[in-house]
């Protein structure tokens, strides 16, 4: 996969002296660069031979940053792909479990927020790093977040299935894209997102053991978010292109948009509302008490909450963004001194499933009775 230059064309010369550059991993190729076609920001246009066949190509070669650490945006990493016929494979480096199951063989407790901030750290980090190069995940959730060895300590975790992911500048906010009970509330309005909320709701996972809004619609997602951070702001409403999907508008009332009933909902769509709850809240500020609970008082508890109160904002334009997420007090130097983590036990784990519809469900046997708290 090497490029060849001619006797008149160096790399430097295409570089323009100021950059390296590098081709992304290919099987058996061999080119030979003959020109200089364009260059962008995040690259050239190469025009090329194909050495096999004699056929000119056009290549495009990213800028190297030989800066850059390739372990450090905490993503799972690419090592090329073949053709199986007319399957196209990739090939990526062998981790160990993903996170819903790294909780879950945790007796879904939780982990102490000792633990929960360099998991969150991480992942902050990943979502900036795609950030930084215009690419959107579009479904983050646990089960999409890979532990790289369970045992290692401190945990480090990869954030991995791209499979959604896509240039921010080609987003349609009207396509609604994600897993039920992770997506931010506009993304089911049709409204442009950021995905500082769903890292909001795998941290809260990540602290309590269970997904806050374990749900199998969209509808119940809406009533229970509206149930414990209160109703979308009209100005947010106004401009959703779904809104009346779900709420109905009265410009007689001082709060003009009012959400369905269940018997509406039912009507309309033919699933009846469920109760899935394993926690229910009253308000995000009830976590601190949940995790006191589950875990006992912990400090930065408080802090923990202050921050995702600021993830979970239901106006994405008032919503932290993972490139603030690591200046927030919950992350000072007391706390990161506390990140080298010893791995805990791994009780007996509670039978929490995942359907094939990429949505959370609770089996029958994870709500044990007495179990279930409402705050």
């Amino acid at each position: 996969m090497p490029l060849i230059f001619n006797d008149s064309i160096s790399y430097n010369d295409i570089s323009h002296h100021s950059q390296t550059y590098r081709l992304w991993p290919c099987m058996s190729c061999v080119y030979k660069v003959e020109a200089l076609l364009g260059e962008g920001t995040f690259g050239i246009v190469a025009k090329c031979r194909d050495t096999k066949t004699n056929q000119a190509i056009a290549i495009k070669v990213n800028k190297s940053r030989p800066d850059l650490d390739p372990d450090a945006p905490n993503i799972v990493k690419w090592n090329g792909f073949f053709h199986d016929g007319e399957r196209v494979c990739l090939n990526f480096k062998l981790l160990d479990q993903c996170l819903w199951d790294y909780i879950g063989d945790r007796n879904n407790q939780g982990l102490p927020i000792s633990k929960v901030g360099p998991i969150l750290g991480q992942l902050t980090n990943a979502l900036s790093h795609l950030g930084s190069v215009g690419i959107v995940h579009a479904d983050l959730k646990p089960g999409n977040i890979v532990v790289v060895n369970r045992h290692e300590s401190p945990v480090k975790v990869r954030l991995t299935d791209f499979g959604l992911a896509c240039p921010a500048s080609a987003v349609n906010p009207s396509d609604c894209v994600g897993t039920v009970g992770y997506s931010a509330p506009e993304v089911m309005l049709g409204l442009p997102y950021n995905e500082a909320r769903s890292l909001g709701l795998v941290a809260v996972e990540l602290a309590t053991g269970v997904p806050l809004y374990p749900v199998e619609n969209e509808c119940d997602y809406l009533k229970f978010i509206i149930e414990t951070q209160g109703q979308p702001p009209d100005h947010v409403l106004d401009s959703g292109v779904y809104t009346d999907d779900y709420f109905i508008e009265d410009n007689y009332k001082q709060q003009r948009w009012t959400f369905k009933t269940e018997e509406q909902f039912q009507y309309e769509t033919g699933y009846p509302s469920l109760e899935t709850l394993y926690i229910k809240l009253k308000r995000l500020d009830d976590l601190e008490q949940i995790m006191k609970v589950r875990r006992g008082p912990e400090d930065d508890q408080s802090l923990f909450v202050s921050l995702i109160k600021e993830m979970l904002a239901l106006d994405a334009h008032q919503r932290i963004t993972p490139s603030e997420v690591l200046r927030h007090p919950f992350f000072n130097p007391g706390l990161s001194n506390r990140f080298p983590c010893t791995d805990i036990e791994r009780p007996h784990r509670i039978n929490l499933q995942k359907r094939e519809t990429k949505v959370w469900i609770i089996g029958s046997s994870y709500i044990r009775r007495g179990e279930n708290a409402t705050f």
